[in-house]
């Protein structure tokens, strides 16, 4: 009897130690994101599956064209994944010709997926002064996306990052293995 119940409180303590590990992991490190829309293609398309990497904005800032992902603050658990285009204390400001200024300077990027039409420049048609811990984001399909052009978006603040797109996994539809009915 004493064998068996160190066996069970064994079991028990692993099974305790692999939740908590996953746990660990989930939370701190790394998690599946689906994406849902077309705001990010061709980079992203909708139902791509997505690791997203929790921890490497712990060791250093996001970057310039960083995919990231972050919660839409209106609706509770949807989130929202964008190109970073500003970096806090720049200006950022966008021409009725689609281009995107940065500190007054084009910015040089191939990501967005079309020209900008005038119609969606949306508040980035007056300079958009990022604060100090303030990113602009894009989503790649320019013009079919909600992004900080909108109010409703605005400007991210840096503690509501989550992580940046770190691997894409294609659905197992797109592979072949599941056919859709």
């Amino acid at each position: 009897m004493n064998k068996v119940m160190k066996e069970m409180i064994s079991t028990l303590l692993y099974l305790l130690g692999v939740l908590c590990l996953t746990w660990f992991v989930i939370a701190f490190v790394g998690q599946r994101t689906e994406v849902d829309g077309s705001s990010m293609e061709p980079m992203l398309s909708d139902g791509d599956n997505l690791i997203v990497d929790k921890i490497s904005y712990r060791f250093r800032a996001p970057e310039r064209f960083d995919i990231i992902v972050f919660p839409f603050k209106l609706e509770e658990d949807t989130y929202y994944i964008k190109r970073i285009i500003g970096l806090p204390g720049e200006t950022v400001q966008i021409d009725e010709q689609g281009n995107i200024y940065i500190d007054g300077e084009v910015l040089s990027e191939g990501y967005g997926r079309e020209i900008i039409r005038a119609d969606t420049v949306g508040i980035a048609r007056n300079p958009v002064v990022l604060g100090d811990d303030e990113y602009f984001v894009m989503g790649d399909n320019r013009n079919s996306s909600q992004d900080s052009r909108t109010e409703i978006v605005g400007n991210i603040h840096r503690d509501d990052i989550i992580g940046r797109a770190w691997l894409r996994i294609w659905p197992l539809s797109r592979m072949g293995f599941l056919k859709h009915q």
